[in-house]
């Protein structure tokens, strides 16, 4: 998907509708400029903040699905509004933005956006925020369910140690053992070593 500006209308149709009236309010309230881009591997969102040239920005992957969307808009809406508050005197994913970020997203904690085992990891989340929900494996896990996946496609996870698979562009890996939260895969053309995700999507070979 290429870059675009998502006009403030053109929101809902990435989010659950129940939750566009309130999106819109935010995204109005601070006048941010909300740019809707195509899917990057190492982030599903980005915030800038405003400067005297520019007003806030939020970047956020248009291949997400709806529920993956919503959570990853209030996330960057939540550095915005701490940064509001404290600047840059506080840590990006702090004590400050996790107040913040949760106080958000209970606003958005009903049957009517999110299904009921999303709202479940959601609310488990709340108790401990992780700086992304992509660190969140149980919550990954659940919204990957509403993926509009790729035909082919399987986690690293799903697969029996020592298979074969491709990460794209030519570049084949054997699955390796697990290590704490991620598993050791050998790249079968340079034998270095690389740490995957369990939930990064793969072709099998």
């Amino acid at each position: 998907m290429p870059k675009q500006e998502a006009p403030l209308e053109a929101i809902k149709k990435y989010i659950p509708a129940p939750a566009a009236q309130p999106v819109l309010d935010y995204l109005q309230h601070y006048k941010v400029h909300l740019t809707v881009t195509r899917d990057r591997k190492s982030v599903l969102g980005d915030y800038r903040h405003a400067t005297l040239y520019k007003a806030h920005r939020i970047s956020v992957n248009g291949s997400l699905n709806p529920y993956n969307f919503l959570i990853t808009l209030i996330h960057e809406l939540a550095h915005l509004v701490t940064f509001i508050q404290f600047r840059n005197k506080v840590l990006p994913h702090g004590a400050e933005w996790k107040r913040t970020y949760a106080e958000l997203l209970r606003g958005f904690l009903n049957k009517e956006i999110f299904p009921d085992e999303i709202l479940k990891a959601l609310s488990l989340s709340l108790h401990d925020l992780p700086a992304s929900s992509c660190s969140d494996d149980n919550l990954m896990r659940i919204l990957r369910k509403y993926d509009r996946r790729e035909s082919g496609l399987v986690m690293v996870e799903q697969l029996p140690e020592g298979r074969l698979f491709d990460v794209g562009k030519g570049k084949i890996f054997k699955k390796g053992k697990k290590l704490r939260k991620r598993f050791q895969c050998v790249e079968v053309e340079t034998g270095k070593v690389y740490l995957f995700s369990p939930l990064y999507e793969v072709k099998i070979v």
